[in-house]
Protein backbone atom coordinates (compact mmCIF):
# COMPACT_ATOMS: atom_id res chain seq x y z
CA UNK A 1 0.00 0.00 0.00
CA UNK A 2 1.27 3.34 -0.77
CA UNK A 3 -0.67 5.61 1.89
CA UNK A 4 -1.49 4.27 5.50
CA UNK A 5 -5.44 2.88 5.37
CA UNK A 6 -8.19 4.70 7.09
CA UNK A 7 -9.47 1.75 8.16
CA UNK A 8 -8.23 -1.88 8.67
CA UNK A 9 -11.30 -4.83 8.84
CA UNK A 10 -10.28 -7.95 10.54
CA UNK A 11 -12.32 -10.76 9.05
CA UNK A 12 -11.20 -14.06 10.93
CA UNK A 13 -12.46 -17.31 9.58
CA UNK A 14 -12.65 -21.03 10.22
CA UNK A 15 -13.32 -23.87 7.32
CA UNK A 16 -15.45 -21.70 6.09
CA UNK A 17 -14.10 -21.53 2.05
CA UNK A 18 -17.37 -21.72 0.60
CA UNK A 19 -18.71 -18.64 2.46
CA UNK A 20 -15.50 -16.77 2.73
CA UNK A 21 -15.71 -15.14 -0.98
CA UNK A 22 -19.14 -13.24 -0.31
CA UNK A 23 -17.43 -11.40 2.62
CA UNK A 24 -14.23 -10.61 0.91
CA UNK A 25 -15.91 -9.21 -2.74
CA UNK A 26 -17.93 -7.20 -0.27
CA UNK A 27 -15.04 -5.53 0.90
CA UNK A 28 -13.60 -4.97 -2.18
CA UNK A 29 -16.44 -3.50 -3.71
CA UNK A 30 -16.44 -0.49 -0.74
CA UNK A 31 -16.79 2.63 -2.32
CA UNK A 32 -14.00 4.17 -0.26
CA UNK A 33 -10.35 2.92 -1.53
CA UNK A 34 -8.98 3.20 1.83
CA UNK A 35 -9.12 0.30 3.50
CA UNK A 36 -6.97 -2.72 4.67
CA UNK A 37 -8.31 -6.28 4.62
CA UNK A 38 -6.09 -8.40 7.72
CA UNK A 39 -7.83 -12.11 6.68
CA UNK A 40 -6.95 -14.40 9.85
CA UNK A 41 -6.75 -18.00 9.00
CA UNK A 42 -7.43 -19.88 12.54
CA UNK A 43 -6.18 -23.39 11.53
CA UNK A 44 -8.78 -23.72 8.69
CA UNK A 45 -8.54 -27.71 7.24
CA UNK A 46 -10.89 -26.97 4.33
CA UNK A 47 -9.82 -25.17 1.24
CA UNK A 48 -9.33 -21.60 2.55
CA UNK A 49 -5.78 -21.26 2.27
CA UNK A 50 -6.41 -21.40 -1.65
CA UNK A 51 -9.27 -19.48 -1.49
CA UNK A 52 -7.75 -16.61 0.46
CA UNK A 53 -4.23 -16.79 -1.47
CA UNK A 54 -6.56 -16.07 -4.58
CA UNK A 55 -7.93 -13.01 -3.35
CA UNK A 56 -4.40 -11.87 -1.63
CA UNK A 57 -2.40 -12.23 -5.07
CA UNK A 58 -5.17 -9.95 -6.31
CA UNK A 59 -4.76 -6.60 -4.12
CA UNK A 60 -2.01 -5.76 -2.06
CA UNK A 61 -4.41 -4.27 0.23
CA UNK A 62 -5.09 -7.86 1.62
CA UNK A 63 -2.82 -9.08 4.58
CA UNK A 64 -2.96 -12.75 5.40
CA UNK A 65 -2.39 -14.30 8.60
CA UNK A 66 -3.16 -18.01 9.39
CA UNK A 67 -2.22 -19.93 12.64
CA UNK A 68 -3.27 -22.54 14.31
CA UNK A 69 -6.79 -22.82 15.69
CA UNK A 70 -6.92 -20.65 18.77
CA UNK A 71 -10.98 -19.22 18.40
CA UNK A 72 -12.32 -16.13 17.77
CA UNK A 73 -11.27 -13.57 20.34
CA UNK A 74 -7.32 -14.58 19.92
CA UNK A 75 -7.95 -14.51 15.69
CA UNK A 76 -9.29 -11.41 16.53
CA UNK A 77 -6.62 -10.09 18.46
CA UNK A 78 -3.82 -11.34 15.93
CA UNK A 79 -5.58 -8.99 13.42
CA UNK A 80 -5.93 -6.19 15.33
CA UNK A 81 -2.31 -6.14 15.63
CA UNK A 82 -1.71 -6.55 12.03
CA UNK A 83 -3.76 -3.37 11.40
CA UNK A 84 -2.54 -0.47 9.74
CA UNK A 85 -5.36 1.87 10.01
CA UNK A 86 -6.57 4.87 12.20
CA UNK A 87 -9.58 2.54 12.90
CA UNK A 88 -10.32 -1.44 12.93
CA UNK A 89 -13.74 -2.73 11.45
CA UNK A 90 -14.65 -6.32 11.96
CA UNK A 91 -16.54 -8.50 8.99
CA UNK A 92 -18.16 -12.64 10.21
CA UNK A 93 -16.70 -14.69 7.53
CA UNK A 94 -20.41 -15.43 6.62
CA UNK A 95 -21.57 -12.27 6.44
CA UNK A 96 -20.96 -8.87 4.14
CA UNK A 97 -21.01 -5.51 4.31
CA UNK A 98 -23.62 -3.25 2.09
CA UNK A 99 -21.34 -1.13 -0.73
CA UNK A 100 -21.25 2.26 1.35
CA UNK A 101 -20.60 0.32 5.22
CA UNK A 102 -17.28 1.17 5.40
CA UNK A 103 -17.63 4.92 3.79
CA UNK A 104 -19.97 6.17 5.62
CA UNK A 105 -19.06 4.85 9.59
CA UNK A 106 -15.78 6.82 8.90
CA UNK A 107 -17.18 9.89 7.85
CA UNK A 108 -19.58 9.28 11.00
CA UNK A 109 -16.66 9.32 13.52
CA UNK A 110 -14.98 12.24 11.51
CA UNK A 111 -17.42 14.60 11.75
CA UNK A 112 -17.94 13.66 15.67
CA UNK A 113 -14.24 12.96 17.11
CA UNK A 114 -15.63 12.96 20.76
CA UNK A 115 -17.09 9.15 19.62
CA UNK A 116 -14.43 6.14 20.06
CA UNK A 117 -16.59 3.63 18.62
CA UNK A 118 -19.88 2.74 16.77
CA UNK A 119 -21.86 -0.48 16.60
CA UNK A 120 -25.00 -1.73 14.97
CA UNK A 121 -27.19 -1.45 11.98
CA UNK A 122 -28.13 -4.82 11.02
CA UNK A 123 -29.68 -5.82 8.20
CA UNK A 124 -31.02 -9.29 9.07
CA UNK A 125 -31.24 -12.04 6.36
CA UNK A 126 -32.62 -15.84 7.28
CA UNK A 127 -35.24 -17.79 9.26
CA UNK A 128 -36.63 -15.60 11.68
CA UNK A 129 -37.18 -18.08 14.37
CA UNK A 130 -33.23 -17.92 14.56
CA UNK A 131 -33.14 -13.96 14.36
CA UNK A 132 -33.63 -14.34 18.20
CA UNK A 133 -30.90 -15.03 20.70
CA UNK A 134 -30.22 -15.29 24.61
CA UNK A 135 -29.90 -12.29 26.35
CA UNK A 136 -26.50 -12.13 27.96
CA UNK A 137 -28.12 -9.65 30.84
CA UNK A 138 -31.28 -11.96 31.16
CA UNK A 139 -30.34 -15.58 30.38
CA UNK A 140 -33.78 -17.01 30.53
CA UNK A 141 -35.33 -14.77 27.54
CA UNK A 142 -33.99 -14.20 23.75
CA UNK A 143 -33.89 -10.80 22.40
CA UNK A 144 -33.96 -9.99 18.47
CA UNK A 145 -30.08 -9.64 17.32
CA UNK A 146 -30.40 -6.37 16.13
CA UNK A 147 -30.51 -5.19 20.17
CA UNK A 148 -27.29 -7.33 20.22
CA UNK A 149 -23.58 -5.95 20.17
CA UNK A 150 -22.48 -7.53 16.66
CA UNK A 151 -18.83 -7.54 16.56
CA UNK A 152 -19.09 -7.24 12.59
CA UNK A 153 -20.80 -3.93 13.33
CA UNK A 154 -17.69 -2.29 15.31
CA UNK A 155 -15.65 0.42 14.37
CA UNK A 156 -13.54 1.36 16.53
CA UNK A 157 -10.26 3.75 17.14
CA UNK A 158 -6.98 1.35 16.75
CA UNK A 159 -5.76 2.81 20.03
CA UNK A 160 -8.78 2.34 22.01
CA UNK A 161 -8.50 -1.50 21.14
CA UNK A 162 -4.54 -1.34 22.47
CA UNK A 163 -5.85 0.54 25.70
CA UNK A 164 -8.66 -1.92 26.40
CA UNK A 165 -6.42 -4.99 25.39
CA UNK A 166 -8.70 -6.48 22.65
CA UNK A 167 -10.65 -8.94 23.19
CA UNK A 168 -10.96 -11.63 26.24
CA UNK A 169 -11.46 -15.54 25.76
CA UNK A 170 -14.64 -15.91 27.44
CA UNK A 171 -16.74 -18.66 26.88
CA UNK A 172 -19.53 -16.61 25.15
CA UNK A 173 -20.29 -12.94 24.74
CA UNK A 174 -16.60 -11.38 23.51
CA UNK A 175 -17.99 -8.36 21.87
CA UNK A 176 -20.54 -7.73 24.79
CA UNK A 177 -17.29 -7.69 27.31
CA UNK A 178 -15.72 -5.36 24.87
CA UNK A 179 -18.08 -2.68 24.66
CA UNK A 180 -18.65 -2.89 28.37
CA UNK A 181 -14.94 -2.47 29.03
CA UNK A 182 -14.47 0.55 26.54
CA UNK A 183 -17.84 2.31 27.40
CA UNK A 184 -16.15 2.65 31.22
CA UNK A 185 -13.28 4.69 29.58
CA UNK A 186 -14.76 5.81 25.83
CA UNK A 187 -17.48 7.37 24.36
CA UNK A 188 -19.51 4.14 22.09
CA UNK A 189 -22.56 5.22 19.89
CA UNK A 190 -24.68 2.87 18.28
CA UNK A 191 -25.80 4.17 14.41
CA UNK A 192 -28.99 3.85 12.90
CA UNK A 193 -28.05 3.02 9.12
CA UNK A 194 -28.10 -0.38 8.33
CA UNK A 195 -25.16 -1.24 6.31
CA UNK A 196 -23.88 -4.63 7.57
CA UNK A 197 -25.63 -7.55 6.50
CA UNK A 198 -25.83 -10.43 8.85
CA UNK A 199 -26.93 -14.18 7.67
CA UNK A 200 -28.72 -16.25 9.94
CA UNK A 201 -28.67 -19.64 8.12
CA UNK A 202 -24.99 -20.62 8.63
CA UNK A 203 -25.05 -24.38 10.51
CA UNK A 204 -22.07 -23.42 12.23
CA UNK A 205 -23.01 -20.16 13.74
CA UNK A 206 -21.29 -19.56 17.33
CA UNK A 207 -24.18 -17.93 18.84
CA UNK A 208 -26.43 -21.38 17.71
CA UNK A 209 -24.41 -23.25 20.07
CA UNK A 210 -24.48 -21.22 23.03
CA UNK A 211 -27.39 -19.73 23.32
CA UNK A 212 -28.71 -23.80 23.50
CA UNK A 213 -25.93 -24.15 25.83
CA UNK A 214 -27.09 -21.07 27.79
CA UNK A 215 -30.71 -22.11 27.58
CA UNK A 216 -30.19 -25.39 28.84
CA UNK A 217 -27.94 -24.03 31.97
CA UNK A 218 -30.73 -21.22 32.61
CA UNK A 219 -33.32 -21.76 35.53
CA UNK A 220 -36.59 -21.40 33.86
CA UNK A 221 -38.40 -17.74 34.54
Amino acid sequence: MTSPPCVSVVLCTYNRAALLPRAVRSVLAQTTPAWQLVIVDDGSTDDTANVVETFRRGDDRIVVVRQKNRGLAAARNVGIRVAEGTHVAFLDSDDEYAPDHLAWRMRYLERRPAIDMVYGGLIVRGPREKQYVVDLEHPHRKIHVSRCYVGGTFMVRREVLQKVGGFRPIAFGEDFDLVRRIERRFRVEKVGRRSYIYYCDTADRLCDLHTQRLLQKSPAP
